[in-house]
């Protein structure tokens, strides 16, 4: 199982703060967005937005990181200023 954390304005969006996923051994975080589109066709849009960022245990990730069962995944857009 890993947790999954929106923030900012996508957690606006989907209207979600976290959601568990099971994911195969070996999954990857693009994988778990696969996983996440087909469980809420309703998010495809925000979910593949090109500037989503990830990541995974507090560090940044490529969407080709692996996971493991219990890590925790947050995805949010990019941070902006003023």
């Amino acid at each position: 199982m890993v947790k999954v954390k929106f923030f900012a304005l996508l957690r606006e969006r989907l209207n979600c703060n976290e959601i568990d996923v099971d994911l195969p051994a070996g999954a990857t975080v693009n994988q778990l967005r696969e996983k996440l589109a087909l469980l809420h066709p309703d998010w495809t849009r925000e979910l593949y937005d090109q500037e989503l960022l990830c990541a995974k245990n507090y560090t940044f990730v490529d969407w080709s990181e692996p996971l493991a069962d219990g890590d925790e995944v947050a995805l949010f857009p990019p941070v902006t200023g003023g």
